[in-house]
């Protein structure tokens, strides 16, 4: 099998999955052919009808210039350990990590890292230091802004998440994770003692991730890293704002409302579930159902669509992305 073809058969089995999960988070749905005179996906599809199409496009333009932003800042960390690389390479490891991230929950943060090897031998573990380093500092900004959320709507957002259906075994859950966190520890911690490979493994790996994890702290343009993570942030706030004015159900709710509802989406789209999907079906629409009086109809029809687009986004770059990157991988062995 040719790589192209190769990359084609990958994206259509990832494509394939990204449909069934959507499909199972959507199937308990039910939009009452008695009120709206139409059945589940018919009024989908009338809903992506009468949407904006331009906030749409204007969404996907705004995506696009985050994900550069997002790409240069990857280059920067990666700078003070010497491994320095294009913008090109980074963002089109940065795509496919954001489609393999559709399948597999969080494999997307490994997957760039190797993306980016192929492409230009930046060793995994060093770049995969400078990612754990990415996502503490996108942390910081979702927590910021939850808190703005939370200053601006308290009373709101206090009884949306008293409301949540978690039930009161919660506690017993997170003990469970617990426990089995520590003895997955345990385990991996004596098989580490006893197997001298594995440890020469894991002390070269932790050296590069710990080099990767420290080159925010060697960066020469500080100030400038901080800068492209606030507009990337921005951007991701400006996006929401751009769907919301798309539907004509949610176009009069405010910038409050908005904030809320991307600190809302941004923790579900935070969950280990590929691409945010099903919490972000669950969280969304009750947020806008219980916060804003939008009608569960129109609520859940929003959150498909406002989602599938986001979905849709990162399955045609992430693709093209990995053709791209085949490509060139072909190309320069045959330089060599």
């Amino acid at each position: 099998m040719t790589p192209t073809l190769k990359a084609i058969f990958q994206y259509i089995i990832i494509l394939a999955v990204t449909v069934l999960l959507t499909w199972l988070s959507l199937r308990n749905l039910d939009i009452s052919t008695t009120e709206t005179g139409y059945n589940t996906w018919t009024y989908l599809i009338k809903t992506w009808q009468d949407a904006n199409k331009n906030w749409l496009m204007l969404m996907a333009v705004f995506a696009m210039a985050s994900h550069i932003l997002r790409a240069e800042r990857w280059k920067m960390l990666m700078k003070p350990s010497g491994n320095e690389t294009r913008l090109s390479y980074s963002f089109l490891s940065l795509m496919v990590g954001y489609l393999v991230n559709l399948v597999i929950p969080r494999g997307g943060e490994i997957s760039r890292c190797y993306n980016l090897y192929k492409l230009d031998k930046t060793p995994v573990e060093v770049s995969f230091g400078t990612v754990i380093t990415e996502r503490v500092v996108d942390v910081v900004c979702l927590l910021t802004l939850v808190v703005l959320a939370f200053i601006v709507e308290s009373k709101k957002l206090l009884l949306f998440v008293e409301s949540l259906p978690f039930g009161s075994d919660r506690l017993y859950l997170l003990l469970y994770f617990a426990i089995s966190i520590l003895f997955l520890g345990a385990v991996f911690w004596l098989f580490y003692k006893k197997s001298t490979r594995v440890n020469l493994f894991i002390n070269k790996t932790w050296k590069g991730v710990r080099e990767g994890l420290l080159s925010v702290f060697k960066l020469e343009r500080k100030a400038l890293f901080i800068f492209y993570s606030v507009v990337i942030w921005a951007l991701y706030f400006i996006m929401s704002y751009t769907v919301i004015q798309a539907f004509p159900e949610t176009s009069h709710l405010g910038m409050t409302a908005v904030l809320s509802l991307f600190a809302i989406g941004s923790i579900a789209m935070a969950a280990p579930l590929p691409g945010g999907t099903g919490s972000y079906h669950l969280l969304v629409p009750q947020g806008l159902i219980f916060l804003y009086s939008i009608p569960a109809n129109n609520a859940f029809a929003f959150t498909v669509i406002f989602h599938g687009w986001q979905t849709l986004i990162m399955i045609a770059g992430g693709a093209i992305s990995l053709i791209v990157t085949l490509v060139i991988v072909k190309k320069n062995s045959v330089k060599t």
